[in-house]
């Protein structure tokens, strides 16, 4: 069975939920029998500028070849963000732009590389299934109609202003089967997109599975930075994962309750200016080791997004037996915190307020959360079940069933 999926962005310096998604998932299909996998991308690793940092051509990594083609130009900043507000507040008003425009935009926002959708229709013939992963950018968007007969698509939807735009309402015609990350993603797309209720899917029972790694050193991370009392980010530092309004509320939690020795520990790519302060601190990108290690200090994991499909930290909280807290403008992280018993979720300030002092207070139903979210990523975000799922959906669309 040869399986090529096909993302933006692949690597592992690449710090992207959909694309280190891609990664795991990859790799782990890769160790089936019968399976040869490979990737298509960029040679991007920043999603901001799409510089060409690797090199083209093609490499093995951890059992995947990976096939990397050159993006003809860099995002010019000044440009898009003057385009985008024409085409995202005609999106956001619902108003109709012509597809011209709209595509102006797509080819604006990148990774622009031409040479991709080319590639894909040398390859065409050699591939059982191609996958796509992420609805949003140049390399779906022009690449999935050149092998939609063989394609499975993976939106990775949640709601916001781009998948509004018209030129999506044909994109998600063109697949042969998707796959969907939450059931709150399924229900958005059949939603949006009803012609998606009438191709093959796989439920909304997906995602990745979770596994923990060797060399976690709960006291050694909190002899490493000198924490131990802190709660704990984890992803992109950035406006559209909703950080300001985490600086937010933590400062205003810190001056409503100044007894707290409470910290906001930050793990990941600052894309914007973080607070200065005693306890706001950023470690920057971390190893693995230092990433489950710092879960396993923590008192629970806040994740302020309002934007995901999924949410892989979530799922790696839960499996060291940590409580969660997330917004509850987001279906999916809200589906989670239900479906598990093992989180907490807020709308404004006061609710994140009284969750925070919650989970700060109350041991017992701690522990017993931290439990729940152990047995709900044991159960449904096992690899054995995902790559079962995902045998299923690619046998059927590539016929081999």
């Amino acid at each position: 069975m040869k399986v090529c999926f096909v993302v933006q962005r692949y690597g592992l310096e690449v710090n992207g939920g959909a694309e280190a998604y891609t990664r795991e998932v990859a790799e782990h299909l890769a160790k089936l029998p019968g399976y040869e996998v490979s990737c298509l991308t960029t040679c991007a690793v920043d999603y901001q500028t799409w510089k060409n940092e690797y090199e083209p051509g093609v490499t093995m990594l951890n059992g995947v070849k990976v096939n990397r083609i050159s993006n003809l130009r860099e995002r010019d900043v000044t440009s898009f963000n003057k385009l985008s507000e024409k085409v995202l507040g005609a999106a956001a008003a619902r108003e109709p732009l012509s597809k011209e425009k709209e595509e102006e935009w797509m080819a604006a926002q990148g990774p622009y590389c031409p040479g991709l959708p080319e590639r894909l229709a040398q390859i065409r013939d050699d591939y059982d299934v191609f996958i796509f992963v992420c609805y949003l950018y140049y390399t779906t968007y022009f690449g999935l109609p050149v092998v939609a007969d063989k394609a499975i698509f993976i939106p990775t939807a949640h709601e916001e202003t781009p998948i509004h735009l018209g030129i999506f309402e044909k994109m998600f015609t063109l697949p042969s089967a998707f796959y969907y990350n939450t059931v709150e993603e399924k229900e958005l797309t059949n939603a949006l997109f009803p012609v998606s209720l009438s191709r093959p899917d796989n439920g909304g029972k997906g995602g990745v599975g979770v596994e923990l790694p060797e060399g976690i050193d709960r006291q050694g991370f909190i002899e490493k930075y000198g924490l131990s009392d802190f709660m704990l980010y984890m992803g992109r530092i950035d406006e559209n994962k909703c950080c300001p309004e985490l600086f937010k509320y933590f400062i205003e939690y810190k001056k409503r309750n100044p007894n707290s020795d409470l910290k906001l520990v930050l793990m990941g790519k600052p894309v914007i200016e973080i607070p200065k302060r005693d306890d706001i601190i950023s470690l920057g990108f971390v190893s693995e080791e230092d990433k489950f290690s710092g879960l396993a200090a923590c008192r629970f994991l806040v994740l302020p997004s309002k934007f995901e499909s999924l949410s892989i930290v979530v799922l790696e909280a839960m499996k060291m037996n940590k409580p969660v807290l997330v917004s509850a403008d987001c279906p999916v992280l809200k589906g989670h915190a239900l479906r598990s018993n093992a989180g907490l979720f807020y709308s404004g300030y006061l609710e994140f307020e009284g969750c925070v002092n919650y989970l700060l207070s109350h041991d017992s139903e701690v522990a017993a959360m931290g439990g729940n979210g152990v047995h709900y990523v044991d159960n449904d975000y096992s690899w054995d079940k995902i790559c079962e799922g995902y045998d299923r959906l690619i046998r059927k669309v590539s016929g081999k069933v």
